[in-house]
């Protein structure tokens, strides 16, 4: 058996076409894993758990139908995802970064946004909004209102992002490196960045691997690890 590793699905009801492929996904490749992380944008935007679109719902359903253990750790698009929702999908909620022990490597889990230093903007506006009293004025907002919001910041997001070049909207090195000896490992898996790759690195005179999953605008991208096998795959309809 193998843990399989997802994120930024961004699913959208306007993109049925990826729910579909995510839905197969567990119902097949997910069931007999031993274990599933998500790391964030599971949503295109989450904008409360007491969100009463049909996709939440479906998505939610079919999470609670997959018995394969599943963890689920916050994304810049679904950051507002909460307990209540959790505990309908069946999803275990893990910290901003966590380390966990991947078939004895031990391996720091995180979305990637954070290691996007060089965005400085985006990580004023991150700091800004991800803190608890933020949150709770969110939150505390109609749900129609916060669909208005959700939509601007996408509007936002596109409109920023043209104006960035494509280092700036990778991760930095040293914050790579710093997320590492922080946490003392020389493994983590992270999404945020859309560019799936294996990266080897040479940390403080050691080999090391930053290892990043892709989106799933174009298809669906899984990392499969398992005692000897590490890969990233994509996926198809």
């Amino acid at each position: 058996m193998a843990t399989l590793f997802i994120a930024d699905l961004h699913l959208d009801a306007a993109r049925p076409d990826t729910t579909r492929l995510f839905l197969d996904f567990l119902g097949r490749r997910a069931a007999r894993a031993e274990a599933l992380y998500i790391l964030g944008d599971l949503f295109e935007a989450w904008i409360g758990d007491d969100d009463d679109a049909p996709l939440g719902a479906e998505v939610a359903a079919a999470l609670a139908r997959l018995k394969t253990p599943k963890f689920f750790v916050h994304g810049n698009r679904d950051f507002l995802l909460g307990p209540a929702y959790a505990a309908r999908a069946g999803l275990t909620l893990l910290p901003e970064t966590s380390v966990i022990d991947l078939y004895g490597t031990p391996t720091l889990l995180l979305h990637g946004d954070i290691l996007c230093t060089g965005d400085v903007d985006y990580q004023r506006f991150r700091a800004a909004i991800r803190t608890p009293e933020k949150i709770a004025e969110l939150l505390a907002q109609p749900l129609e209102a916060r669909r208005g919001l959700a939509r601007q910041l996408r509007e936002d997001s596109r409109s920023a992002m043209a104006g960035k070049s494509a280092a700036i909207m990778d991760v930095d090195p040293q914050a790579v490196a710093a997320a590492l000896r922080a946490h003392g490992v020389t493994q983590m898996i992270h999404g945020h960045t859309h560019r799936p790759a294996l990266h080897e690195l040479d940390l403080d005179g050691q080999p090391a691997w930053r290892i990043v999953l892709g989106d799933w605008y174009t298809q669906g991208s899984v990392l499969v690890v398992g005692r000897d096998e590490l890969r990233l795959e994509g996926l198809h309809a």
